[in-house]
């Protein structure tokens, strides 16, 4: 077919779908003499035809649909949560009350009374209503020299008792990077936490904590375990997540559950960035030998408080009310 055959059919095919031109309208006339030579060749008519067609209008309901091909796992980038929009767990309250623990809704235990006791010198060290202030005195640290001495046991139900004030707000920290017990006796995820804040830039310290059905009370996970989590304690970047933590909220509590001191070195390595430290002692277990060994690894600190767990007698009552398991440690 030549050139002009397939011009003319596709004037044709043009004229079928009801498309006016101006070569239709003066079809009947005559080019003015001596110009024939300028009229449009085959090809340029068709394109003049084609850009005179109208083009339909598209209403939202007829909008094509554009499906993009889903990209590579391996190149999407993780966007960090909004800050501030953090994740909630509901604590078992009744497994905790069974198993000696402060609850709120139980205010009158025997074990509330004594945790009432431990927290009233912590709660004004870290209001700066001793008299003295206490350089970060809102940080405060739980460890003991060994495993299985109930500092978890202590670091829980201290933060629940502080919880119960009015005007103070606790953040429970697991800190016990090699074991962490929080994510099994609270059911909390263990990951991301702490130490994703301190090993990725994508992840801010508001997107790793976890609120909880307690008012006044959230947990921070310790978070994805790494080889070097002592090297990430030591780090600037850690000094700098407890000078944020310790500042944003002037009424709040932080409290660290801690490795036991002699029994790792990350223990230690955080107890240089505490105001305030509890530490554990066993009661008829503990030999004292083992206790100042342990209290010299942290003879940089000034608010060193010592609690004696387990023990048969207390000065508030009888039975001092201790879970004796593999969650408090």
């Amino acid at each position: 077919m030549t050139l002009i055959e397939q011009a003319a059919k596709r004037l044709e095919e043009l004229r079928r779908a009801g498309a006016a031109t101006a070569d239709d309208a003066h079809a009947a006339e005559e080019p003015p003499e001596g110009q024939q030579e300028r009229l449009p060749t085959p090809e340029a008519a068709v394109r003049g035809l084609e850009a005179r067609v109208p083009t339909p209008k598209v209403t939202p309901a007829q909008a094509p649909v554009v499906t993009t091909p889903p990209a590579d796992p391996g190149l999407i980038r993780r966007e960090p949560a909004p800050s501030g929009h953090a994740r909630r767990v509901e604590i078992d309250l009744e497994s905790l009350k069974r198993r000696g623990f402060v609850t709120p809704d139980a205010p009158k235990s025997q074990i509330a009374e004594e945790f009432r006791v431990i927290k009233r010198p912590i709660i004004r060290n870290a209001h700066g209503a001793s008299g003295t202030r206490i350089a970060k005195g809102n940080l405060v640290m739980v460890t003991s020299a060994l495993p299985r001495e109930g500092k978890t046991f202590t670091a829980v139900n201290l933060a629940m008792s502080v919880a119960m004030e009015v005007n103070t707000t606790v953040l429970l920290v697991d800190g016990d990077v090699a074991h962490p017990d929080l994510p099994n006796l609270l059911g909390v995820p263990s990951a991301p936490g702490l130490l994703d804040v301190l090993t990725r830039d994508d992840i801010d310290i508001g997107d790793v904590l976890v609120r909880t059905n307690i008012d006044n009370l959230m947990v921070l996970p310790t978070g994805a375990q790494h080889r070097r989590s002592t090297e990430l304690l030591a780090s600037e970047q850690m000094a700098r997540v407890l000078r944020e933590l310790a500042s944003r909220y002037s009424d709040r509590i932080i409290i660290f559950d801690s490795p036991p001191l002699l029994a790792t070195t990350e223990a230690r390595v955080l107890a240089t960035q505490m105001g305030q430290i509890v530490m554990v002692v066993a009661a008829d277990s503990t030999r004292q030998q083992t206790v100042n060994l342990a209290l010299s690894t942290i003879e940089n600190c000034d608010m060193v408080m010592m609690m004696l767990n387990k023990a048969s007698q207390t000065d508030v009552g009888a039975y001092y009310g201790y879970y004796a398991g593999d969650d408090a440690r």
